[in-house]
């Protein structure tokens, strides 16, 4: 395992991977508006991955030096490069579920926190016993009986993510400016390349081309999605109409939403309780409509729903659903308000669908419905 040719395309891969996450790291790529939180866990672990570029860079430098000082920076070493892909695996999986739900569920903490007690037992025990790896009298290394657990725990752990993802997506479609495949990918075949080829290392450079790819996902997600409700934006609606989609065949179907009395939650509950309101509203519209349309936040507490190859006569099951769950979130919420929706909305043939045209009478359909809100005393108590 430690030719010269080895070492050389080790040193190289693991400096080309040093470099691209320091690049990251000092033009703060991993620095995402509104997510603190995520944020801070992607610059952690871009700081580990640098010093497991390094580490794996000395222990095959030292691979197969006879003494006492070189077995003890090789098992040292050897045992942090177990411990670091355990901690990446984990750690990503809670960044992609954290990301999607904005929170991580005890369930998922006991599930996270039995695979760390597991493998940091196995790796002390292997201090005493030879369970992971192993160094011969030599101090060359050696794939111990159990090195297969840790492989197939990474790839149970990368299936698991990505199909947390595909889920996931299915209930809320801006998930796709979060493309969990293209950072996933690399680091799965790196371990199976790794596992296959006994000797090389990829594993270093894999994880520095996920963040690579995590960052740039997550900072395009940013530019297309809206930072505070997760729908998307005027951004992707511009994009919307650029691409022509409002005009291919099939017919349209648009509404636009406004949350009736919206001023006077802020005026007397705080702005911080009007974005938890406007919160709400968007995951009740992620919920109802799913992959059926596109839900955009056109400005303030203005929503647009876009439903393209629409099959229906009119709009009206769709905002049924909408009001019913409005009322069912009512009853549950255990707020001191009421959450209710202007809501105008028309079924439009492929060419009529001229995208100012489209606004100018939804809009005009929800001002209608806002005006029947506020002539009527019972709904505005």
């Amino acid at each position: 395992m430690g030719s010269a040719i080895n070492l050389q395309s080790v040193y190289i891969t693991d400096m080309v991977g040093v470099g691209m996450l320091l690049l990251l790291l000092f033009t703060k790529g991993w620095k995402l508006p509104t997510r603190k939180d995520e944020s801070t866990i992607m610059m952690a672990l871009i700081g580990m991955s640098i010093f497991n570029c390094l580490v794996d860079m000395v222990v095959f430098a030292f691979d197969g030096k006879p003494g006492a000082e070189y077995y003890f920076i090789l098992m040292s070493g050897n045992t942090y490069l177990y411990l670091y892909n355990m901690i990446i695996g984990i750690g990503i999986i809670f960044m992609i579920v954290k990301h999607i739900d904005h929170k991580t569920t005890g369930l998922h903490m006991f599930f996270f926190w039995m695979l760390c007690i597991i493998e940091a037992a196995l790796l002390i025990a292997n201090f005493f016993q030879p369970l992971v790896f192993d160094l011969d009298e030599k101090n060359v290394y050696h794939r111990g009986p159990l090195y297969m657990l840790f492989f197939i725990i990474g790839f149970v752990l990368t299936l698991y993510g990505y199909a947390y993802y595909l889920v996931s997506k299915l209930r809320n479609p801006t998930l796709r400016y979060f493309p969990v495949i293209q950072f996933l990918l690399p680091i799965l075949i790196g371990n199976l390349v790794q596992m296959k080829f006994y000797g090389i290392s990829l594993l270093p450079i894999s994880f520095a081309v996920a963040f690579c790819a995590i960052a740039i996902s997550l900072q395009n997600e940013c530019i297309y999605v809206d930072k505070l409700t997760g729908v998307y934006n005027r951004y992707e609606l511009d994009k919307l109409v650029e691409d022509n989609r409002l005009k291919r065949k099939g017919n349209i179907a648009a509404m636009m939403l406004d949350l009736n009395d919206f001023k006077s939650i802020n005026d007397n509950y705080s702005h911080e309780e009007g974005d938890k309101a406007l919160v709400a509203f968007a995951n009740i519209l992620i919920e109802v409509i799913g992959v059926e349309g596109i839900i955009v936040r056109f400005a303030g507490d203005e929503f647009i729903v876009i439903m393209p190859k629409f099959k229906e006569e009119n709009l009206d099951g769709w905002k049924k659903r909408i009001t019913d769950r409005l009322d069912e979130y009512n009853k549950s919420s255990g707020k001191p308000y009421k959450l209710s929706a202007a809501i105008g909305g028309k079924v439009f043939k492929p060419g009529d669908a001229d995208f100012d045209k489209v606004v100018n009478q939804i809009d005009a359909l929800m001002y209608e419905d806002k005006k029947l809100f506020y002539g009527t005393q019972e709904r505005r108590r």
